[in-house]
């Protein structure tokens, strides 16, 4: 697997800077301080904010590249004519993406060994690339790479980020020629020294930023939303370094967990809504850990001590311990229910809940409110299996595995001539007979996105004997685009948003379909439900996207896009605030495509 390796060596002359101690008994138990809570500022029109050419850059001193990284996934040359290479990101794996997860370590002589370790366990998060920044001697060095964890570091690589303090971040993004440009933690040089950061979300407000830093003279690297928040840093007049990312912050609309290194400090920021989840715990010689889930925490055994709360800062550094102090005054916190339902693994704690108790009560719902006789309840595995057991648990009939997962597949295969039906499935699912043949049976999955992969999978389970096949859906309707880190396809792509219940059930094929009611989910959450977001079932949002954001499936996505900024277009939908103001504006809108 391709990767690179950087330095960014830290002005000496940084206010900052601190060396980092080389103890291997380094301990942070200090308890921690609340300093003070920033109330929101009066923003400046976008005119007037004052952006200035001063963000610098650094380039590597060198780099590792031991060829093209796309080329591990996508052949360039067919033998021929008679083979075709099958992406496995196509229509069979029709499932919301989680972009990314991140992870930060102060205080341990093997910080960037445990970040690695966490990175593992955050693998779920994002496939596509992995990177690692670590701290030496008042240097940041890098390394980031295309591919899971284990394909991008080896102990040569993590032998070259020794250092007490690490940040690291997983992402999922799709293929593109320079994808490796995009791939986090992101380190840059300004004036004041270097800082790295890594970002799971997305900035509803990206390309409004990006035009006006660009308009001022900043200079973009990569396609991502993360390096405007560098760019913001870069130019911000506050002191010192903590209130420079409050500075930026406060400029930023929607959803960001974010961690950031210096030369001596490790920052961990939730945005104001707490959108997506970051969590605070502390291994045993003190080290403290911030990542996106606890079950990173319990590889590394770290304590879990608390979430990160929304429009919350935390600093830590050896002098002062952890600190904390107020990003802004918030709103009532909208964290992404979709966390429970499918991203985060099931021995987690997201949010201060238990994953797996969560799904397992989504299929005990189900049961009870989709009632249907039936002889054998499986799962689509692996993420309805909890919420299947639940409903079997409820419905008083045995699960079994009627689908085995292969967990084998690479990112690309190769399709015989003679086409295979159903062909991308049925790589990654194999139906057990024995289980399935003459029965009713009731499948359980998490999500109906675009509906591709589900009338695959009825087709599949009926062609392997089965009597009758019911579908229950442990979420509720998917009509809506997630503009706050969830890679969804745009709204006229969601079969939900399109289609009844009874015509999606005709669509794919089963003989009765149950979704998890909305109602039923936000009682079962009690007094926390007011603290979800549920956009994506209601297509009310927390902060109104008002920007092209959400991407059409098989267009231009925002990874690896060379060229000005008006070529994404192309492959981008509209934002409903920026619907809205065209209606206001174009009185022949309803007359228009979107």
């Amino acid at each position: 697997m391709a990767a690179s390796a950087n330095i960014s060596t830290l002005s000496s002359s940084s206010a900052l800077s601190k060396p980092i101690s080389k103890s291997p008994s380094f301990y942070l138990n200090q308890p921690q301080k609340t300093i003070f809570c920033l109330f929101p500022k009066t923003l400046p029109k976008p005119s007037s904010f004052p952006f200035k050419p001063v963000f610098h850059p650094q380039k590597p001193q060198f780099t590792i590249s031991s060829k093209n990284p796309i080329s591990d996934f996508f052949t360039t040359n067919k033998t021929g004519p008679e083979e075709s290479f099958v992406p496995s990101f196509s229509d069979d794996d029709d499932k919301p993406r989680e972009e990314c997860g991140v992870v930060g370590i102060f205080g341990d002589p093997e910080a960037s060994r445990l970040c690695y370790l966490a990175l593992h366990a955050l693998q779920h998060r994002g496939q596509e690339g992995a990177g690692i920044v670590a701290v030496n001697n008042n240097v940041l060095q890098s390394i980031t790479g295309v591919g899971l964890v284990s394909d991008v570091f080896n102990e040569s690589k993590l032998s070259q980020l020794p250092g007490e303090m690490a940040i690291g971040h997983v992402r999922y993004s799709t293929a593109g020629s320079s994808m490796l440009k995009n791939v986090q933690p992101f380190v840059a040089g300004y004036r004041f020294g270097s800082v790295g950061v890594a970002h799971n979300g997305n900035l509803v407000n990206y390309r409004a930023l990006r035009h006006m830093l660009e308009d001022n003279g900043s200079i973009f690297n990569t396609s991502s939303d993360t390096e405007v928040v560098l760019h913001l840093i870069a130019i911000s007049k506050a002191r010192p370094f903590f209130l420079r990312i409050v500075d930026a912050c406060e400029k930023l609309e929607g959803a960001y967990s974010m961690v950031f290194v210096t030369e001596d400090k490790l920052v961990a920021v939730r945005d104001p809504h707490g959108f997506r989840p970051l969590v605070m715990g502390r291994r045993s010689n003190g080290a403290v850990v911030f990542a996106s889930e606890t079950c990173a925490l319990d590889l590394i055994e770290a304590t879990y001590e608390r979430e990160v709360n929304p429009g919350e800062v935390l600093v830590v550094d050896k002098k002062d311990g952890v600190q904390s102090l107020c990003l802004l005054p918030h709103p009532e916190p909208k964290q992404c229910i979709f966390e429970h339902i499918y991203f985060a693994l099931p021995n987690s704690v997201v949010f201060g809940r238990s994953v797996y108790e969560s799904r397992h009560a989504f299929g005990e719902i189900l049961a009870t409110e989709a009632p249907v006789d039936c002889d054998v309840v499986i799962a689509v595995p692996d993420s309805g299996v909890v919420a299947a057991l639940g409903y079997a648990a409820k419905a008083g009939v045995p699960f079994q595995q009627g689908l085995i997962r292969s967990h084998y597949v690479g990112r690309t295969f190769i399709e015989p001539s003679q086409k295979i039906r159903d062909f991308g499935v049925k790589l990654k699912l194999s139906p057990v007979r024995g289980v399935l043949e003459g029965k009713r049976v009731v499948v359980v999955d998490d999500s109906i996105v675009r509906g591709t992969t589900s009338s695959k999978i009825v087709r599949l389970i009926k062609e392997a004997g089965a009597k009758e096949v019911h579908m229950r859906i442990a979420s509720p309707p998917i009509i809506a685009s997630c503009y706050y880190g969830v890679d969804t396809p745009s709204s006229e792509e969601l079969i939900s948003n399109r289609m009844s219940v009874e015509e999606i059930r005709e669509f794919i094929g089963c003989d009765s379909l149950a979704f998890l009611p909305f109602d039923s989910l936000k009682k079962m959450l009690a007094a926390d439900s007011q603290t979800f977001c549920y956009a994506c079932f209601s297509g009310k949002y927390p902060v109104m996207p008002r920007e092209i954001k959400v991407k059409k499936v098989g267009d231009f996505l925002d990874d690896g896009l060379n060229g000005p900024m008006d070529s994404i277009d192309g492959g981008w939908v509209k934002g409903p605030r920026k619907i809205e103001i065209e209606k206001e504006i174009d009185p022949m809108y309803q007359q228009s495509k979107i």
